[in-house]
């Protein structure tokens, strides 16, 4: 997503623009999976599999955009429902849309554990709500030995309202998970962790309420940009995070029957 590969830089309306054509148009996708209202869809060569571009959209019924907003900011809650994730954690704040964060999640063993550093930014556009990030790299975050650093070349949601306490979620990924991965890893994310993810961040937003008015209710830096504590990150310590600099690790061999019996569980 970085203009020129080189200079990081805060996405701006025309990228927010882009983001959300990419989110609504079908040309160019390929459906991989429609089922109980979750559909997946990939973009890119099969011979490139492993940085093809992947969609996903599910109707939330109950769920007002506004709360699921809410639900892919907050990080103290986000332990309570992505059962994916290591640790996650704001490095700084850039602006009062956009700061830098840390995630590290679980890949289904036997492959290695990933992580992250991103450039997050947010934009509410009326009932509608989107976020995106793209890698970088801080001086002060370097790669761990203990996780593969993955790139995401570009990641986000649209948020769209859907009548009265409803709304569509879409997530666009784009990632480069550096190693050569097996096939089926690659059917595997959209034949199955992708809908489930979906799924999650639904109930999620549905418990959300009642868990929010027990935590902190009055606490939301990312509407109220005056509540946020973070230190402030210049650009000017950031840089593009390559993926050819990092670690590229050959994983085609594992097959998916060494798959822990966690990771079958729906």
């Amino acid at each position: 997503m970085s203009r020129g590969g080189e200079m990081v830089y805060i996405p701006d309306d025309s990228d927010f623009s882009s983001f959300r054509d990419q989110c609504e148009s079908l040309e160019g996708w390929h459906c991989r999976y429609n089922k109980a209202g979750v559909t997946v869809w990939s973009q890119g060569q099969e011979e490139s599999c492993t940085v093809q571009k992947i969609k996903t959209r599910i109707s939330c019924k109950d769920v007002p955009a506004e709360t699921l907003y809410d639900v892919l900011h907050d990080t103290s809650y986000r332990k309570k429902w992505d059962s994916n994730m290591i640790e996650t954690y704001d490095i700084g704040r850039l602006t009062v849309n956009a700061d830098v964060g840390y995630y590290s999640w679980k890949c289904p063993s036997p492959l290695k554990n990933r992580d992250f550093v991103t450039l997050r930014s947010w934009l509410p556009l009326g009932n509608d709500y989107m976020i995106i990030n793209y890698s970088v790299k801080h001086p002060k975050y370097p790669p761990r030995k203990d996780f593969v650093r993955a790139v995401s070349l570009q990641t986000g949601y649209l948020i769209k309202a859907n009548g009265d306490g409803a709304c569509v979620l879409y997530y666009l990924t784009q990632v480069d998970p550096r190693g050569s991965l097996p096939k089926w890893v690659v059917n595997r994310v959209s034949q199955f962790v992708a809908p489930k993810a979906m799924k999650k961040i639904y109930k999620a937003g549905l418990k959300y309420p009642e868990w929010k008015r027990k935590h902190d209710p009055e606490y939301k830096p990312w509407v109220y940009p005056e509540q946020n504590t973070l230190p402030s990150v210049s650009l000017a310590e950031l840089s593009v995070q390559h993926a050819d600099s990092l670690e590229n690790i050959d994983e085609t061999g594992l097959s998916e029957d060494h798959l822990s019996t966690s990771d079958h569980e729906a």
